[in-house]
């Protein structure tokens, strides 16, 4: 890339990147902390209430990314956005990843690292909206438990628990080793087992750098690779649900 082109790309991805995060950090507190404070004093549904801002904000957040990044698309189809009333499982690529998916659903619950469970003002915002924090500990053993023992009702009244069983990213793209944490949900609460496939958020947003590629070439893709009922007619283990889900994540990775 000649001299003049290759400052003029990192001058687009610096300023992409300082707006996009300015909303990301600044958007809760300036643009929506009242619709935050309405729900809490006077929403019916505290948690949903905040699920449903949540994926507001996120949409935003990609809205505004692709005004700022012409090529960027997005390749989702409405058999992604039309699932309800399971538990999702996806490889995962990049700290995008999530933020992707709360854009998706409206009802919807995810993992969050404990960490950002004591972060200010954040963490209140996931504790409200149901998340689950990755880790009992000493502070969030109940919290945690609580969580689990209601995900069947959440689950069965339409909403989605989305859960990147590998716990972090991959670095190289590789599908590196599960938790068992979302196939014992999915066993627990009879719900269906809804296999995702995410590529190239790793293009938009590349490990070990700050900014995002605004150059990406590749469309941000979402599929549904399988389906796998675990209700109460279903002899499956959670062995079984993790070598089907890597089964299916290697074939479609290989495939590509």
């Amino acid at each position: 890339m000649p001299a003049p082109s290759k400052y003029l790309k990192t001058a687009h991805d610096f300023i992409a990147t300082m707006l996009l995060w300015g909303y990301f950090t600044l958007g809760y507190v300036i643009f929506f902390s009242p619709f935050y404070l309405s729900a809490i004093f006077f929403s019916a549904n505290r948690e949903f209430a905040f699920q449903k801002l949540n994926h507001i904000f996120f949409k935003s957040f990609f809205s505004l990314a692709r005004a700022l990044i012409p090529k960027l698309a997005f390749n989702i189809s409405d058999e992604v956005r039309s699932v309800r009333s399971s538990v999702i499982v996806c490889n995962h690529l990049s700290y995008l990843d999530p933020l992707l998916f709360i854009s998706l659903f409206k009802k919807h619950k995810t993992i969050v690292k404990s960490a950002f469970f004591k972060v200010p003002i954040f963490g209140l915002v996931l504790k409200i909206a149901g998340y689950i924090p990755s880790k009992a500990g000493r502070a969030f053993s109940s919290l945690m438990i609580e969580r689990i023992e209601t995900m069947g009702d959440f689950i069965s009244a339409g909403g989605n628990l989305f859960i990147f069983p590998e716990g972090t990213r991959s670095k190289d793209g590789r599908i590196g080793a599960f938790n068992e944490g979302a196939f014992k949900i999915a066993l627990r609460c009879k719900a269906p087992l809804k296999i995702f496939f995410i590529k190239n958020t790793n293009e938009l947003f590349k490990p070990k750098t700050f900014l995002l590629n605004t150059s990406v070439k590749s469309a941000v893709e979402v599929k549904l690779i399988g389906s796998i009922e675990s209700d109460s007619n279903s002899a499956l283990s959670v062995s079984d649900l993790m070598d089907r889900t890597r089964f299916l994540f290697e074939k479609e990775k290989n495939e590509n």
